[in-house]
């Protein structure tokens, strides 16, 4: 069989998306303290490495083979190692699914950084991976409960998800919150403004244009012809330039001037809410959505404050809150197909958002429900938070015995949190 050029673009696509979580690494580690960015980095990287093992042995057949408990899973043991798919084509595809899942696992440290053992995160991902993201992927891309065919899709409508608004970034966003309640703040948390600050903004930006250059491959990977392609291409230009202006838009009004991080993270959350809707909306209506997500994720980001959780690098204030925004404006802004349906400003009525809400409210719930039960099971046994010494000494020294940077005592000045 040939090598077509429609699989070489989705392992290009494969490969853009596999750099996302480098740059989430890079991203997420300037965003740190100093004394934890290797830390934080190694969440990501550790990531690429469990979840590409369990992809292999058992996590795809999770989200591809036949159906289990009434549409909930895949039958893991339909298609252990791999084995039947060698010699095939398929390999291709299976290959880019690995992608989205290790990056969706690492998207939850975020919200943990500073006060989290190693070990039992990677244990975590492990589990997580398996008991969350593998079923709820098959649930929406599988043909499970949320498919057309599945329960909740014939009684409430089959919701819209391209590439990942339920899947990936409300997943995420809601796994963080419940982990943040389980591990708890940091001792520090909210004690005076400004406490914690990015140690290395330029790592910061750097991480932002590997994940935006990568998004191209994440919502464009599986476009099926030329004219989808390119409307996902502006789509997933528009939405995340329209959130960053947002954004730095709300703080000049706020706080008086726009930040680089602010830029930063309005772009991510522009590119969070273009996701499940990159292929169906149209380019004024990725402007809109970016827009939205720009205004709800800036705001959004102070609640942990009012509310008392400790969302260290603001994962549930971009990801889950631009999740939710990108998914639910489907209900509103979707494209008709082929004269038909559409979002309620396109005449297609509440059935879609029907759909979109039921698929949001199902999400929170099984993730929130399944994520409490994996967290509390860790943190209860061999125990989810470093001791209140190793956090005020840095997880990167004492769950790593290293440091991100390294100065002569006698010519430069120490290193501060």
């Amino acid at each position: 069989m040939e090598l077509t050029a429609g699989d070489v673009w989705v392992m290009v696509s494969a490969a853009l998306v596999l750099l996302m979580t480098p740059g989430l690494a890079f991203f997420y580690g300037g965003l740190a303290r100093a004394k934890a960015a290797l830390n934080m980095i190694m969440m990501s990287f550790v990531a690429v490495g469990v979840v590409g093992v369990v992809w292999v042995l058992w996590g795809y057949g999770m989200t591809s083979g036949p159906a289990l408990l009434g549409g909930l899973v895949g039958n893991p043991a339909s298609d252990l190692g791999l084995s039947g798919h060698v010699g095939s084509a398929d390999l291709i595809g299976i290959g880019y699914g690995a992608t989205f899942a290790i990056i969706t696992v690492a998207l939850i440290s975020g919200a943990v950084a500073d006060r989290t053992r190693f070990g039992p995160w990677t244990l975590f991902v492990a589990i997580w991976a398996t008991l969350v993201y593998c079923p709820l992927a098959f649930m929406v891309w599988g043909g499970g409960l949320l498919s057309a065919e599945g329960a909740v899709g014939r009684v409430f409508g089959e919701a819209i998800d391209f590439a990942g608004g339920t899947v990936v970034h409300i997943n995420a966003g809601l796994a963080a919150l419940v982990l943040v309640y389980i591990i708890g703040s940091r001792a520090d948390f909210g004690k005076a403004k400004g406490y914690h600050r990015p140690h290395n903004v330029p790592l910061v930006m750097m991480g932002t244009a590997m994940l935006w250059f990568g998004w191209f491959g994440f919502n464009g990977g599986a476009a099926g012809s030329a004219e989808e392609a390119g409307l996902i291409w502006v789509n997933t230009l528009a939405a995340p330039a329209a959130a960053m202006l947002a954004w730095l838009l709300v703080e000049r009004l706020r706080d008086g001037r726009p930040t680089s991080v602010g830029a930063a993270s309005g772009v991510v959350a522009g590119l969070v809410a273009i996701t499940p809707a990159c292929a169906n909306v149209s380019p004024l209506g990725a402007l809109a959505i970016g827009l939205l997500a720009g205004i709800g994720s800036c705001l959004a980001v102070g609640w942990k404050y009012r509310f008392g959780y400790d969302d260290a690098l603001d994962v549930v204030g971009v990801h889950l809150v631009a999740g939710v925004i990108g998914t639910v404006a489907l209900g509103f802004l979707a494209l008709p197909v082929e004269g038909e349906g559409g979002g309620l400003l396109y005449g297609g009525g509440v059935g879609q958002l029907v759909a979109q809400l039921a698929a949001t409210v199902f999400t929170l719930i099984f993730t929130g429900v399944l994520t409490a039960l994996i967290g509390l099971a860790i943190a209860r046994t061999i125990g989810f938070r470093v001791s209140p010494e190793d956090e005020a000494l840095g997880v990167d020294r004492s769950e790593h015995s290293e440091s991100a940077y390294h100065f002569d005592p006698e010519r430069e000045p120490t290193v501060s949190a």
